[in-house]
């Protein structure tokens, strides 16, 4: 056999969303690329802010001597420092250059603190419905992921996760905005969830992490603001990425924030730096690190994302579709109509609508839609969902 066994195993119940992306590519060589309503990836259509254009123009025109060399396995000190001033804003705290790790992307940073935290057979709780890689980065570093479904509105349920944290975990892993549900943690939940933490660890005897994966945090709507994890949890970790606020996906650039508060969190950070350095990472790309610095206060255009939800969401809700309004991220995720999921996804299909069962990200029951795409093929798509919930008899 090629494969090991595990890696074989993993591919396949692996990712859903690679599946319905290929089987877009097929149906665009039949019906042609505008016939076609993709859904499945959260691949950002829209462009990088000006600013990034003006900051690659200069560095561009104006090199700096040595700019692609080597630098500390952590990032650049200005770098760090311009995240660390921002996250200091935000939170009270005193962050500073020395508690930011700079990260190939948020999929890096999070292998870098699973890899930096676990010992084998140790858990990480995570939350349904879930980023599904997840559990393959846990895996990884020889851990185990430990769901514990959603409460109501896909918050977290307190109960559950306390009736979950055993002496066995060393995380709990949040996302919010949340993918794929939208939803944003308020402070209260943050604080109920910092508290609890803070139990379990007395009560086990040992330190438990809250790690943040944040890569949607400017991307919310309605006047809708992310409180900071920091100021509501001691022992938080962020882990985030400019692949969503830049639009920035392909570059890889995100970073790794270690709370002041933590015991011992030099020591954490040395362990970062480490892991950064020896899983094959060694830096996060030197180019990206020096044109993100000026722009950690600079996002994309939140207005184009939040017309295209209220498009989907008031003609899918019209047409009998129940779901939660997101407060952010780009993405819906509604009840299927149907019991299997995955049978609703294939109906989906006649109609050249592609979209991600919920079973792959631990909710079966549900299915999600990526709205991050080009304004003119989701207003394309209207006719064919309203056939679409015709066929399958919903109520509008």
């Amino acid at each position: 056999m090629v494969l090991s066994d595990k890696v074989a195993s993993f591919l396949n119940r692996a990712s859903w969303i690679r599946k319905m992306f290929e089987e877009g590519d097929r149906l665009r060589k039949i019906h042609g690329a505008d016939q076609v309503f993709d859904f499945t990836l959260g691949n950002p259509s829209v462009e990088p802010p000006p600013q990034f254009r003006e900051e690659l123009k200069k560095l561009a025109l104006h090199p700096e001597p040595g700019m692609h060399r080597y630098m500390s396995n952590a990032g650049y000190p200005e770098t760090r420092s311009a995240v660390a001033e921002v996250l200091a804003e935000q939170s009270g705290l005193p962050f500073a250059a020395r508690h930011i790790v700079m990260t190939v992307g948020a999929g890096g940073g999070l292998n870098v603190v699973f890899k930096a935290i676990l010992n084998p057979g140790e858990e990480v709780i995570a939350i349904s419905p879930y980023f599904v890689e997840y559990g393959f980065y846990v895996d990884n570093h020889g851990g185990v992921l430990k769901v514990v479904p959603a409460g109501a509105d896909f918050l977290p349920d307190l109960p559950a996760l306390r009736a979950a944290i055993t002496d066995k975990t060393r995380a709990v892993i949040i996302n919010s905005p949340n993918n794929p549900t939208g939803v944003v943690y308020p402070a209260a939940v943050l604080a109920q969830l910092g508290q609890l933490v803070e139990e379990k660890s007395r009560e086990t005897g040992r330190e438990i992490f809250v790690i943040s994966d944040e890569p949607y945090a400017k991307i919310v709507y309605d006047g809708v603001q992310v409180p900071s994890v920091f100021k509501y949890i001691t022992n938080a970790v962020m882990v985030t990425s400019h692949s969503k606020d830049l639009a920035l996906p392909g570059e890889r650039i995100g970073y790794i924030a270690v709370s002041p508060r933590i015991e011992g969190a030099d020591t954490l950070v040395e362990g970062l730096v480490f892991c950064n350095r020896t899983l094959g990472f060694v830096n996060a790309p030197a180019l990206m690190q020096r044109l993100v610095t000026g722009l950690q206060r600079v996002s994309v255009d939140v207005a184009e994302y939040q017309a295209k939800r209220d498009l989907l969401y008031h003609h899918l809700t019209s047409l009998g579709f129940q779901m939660v309004q997101p407060q952010g991220a780009f993405y819906l995720f509604p009840k299927s109509p149907l019991p299997d999921d995955i049978e609703f996804c294939r109906q989906a299909l006649k109609h050249n609508i592609l979209v991600v069962p919920g079973g792959g990200f631990g909710a079966p029951g549900y299915f999600r839609l990526a709205y991050c795409i080009d304004m003119e093929i989701i207003k394309r798509s209207l006719p064919a969902w309203t056939a679409l919930a015709r066929e399958l008899g919903m109520p509008s």
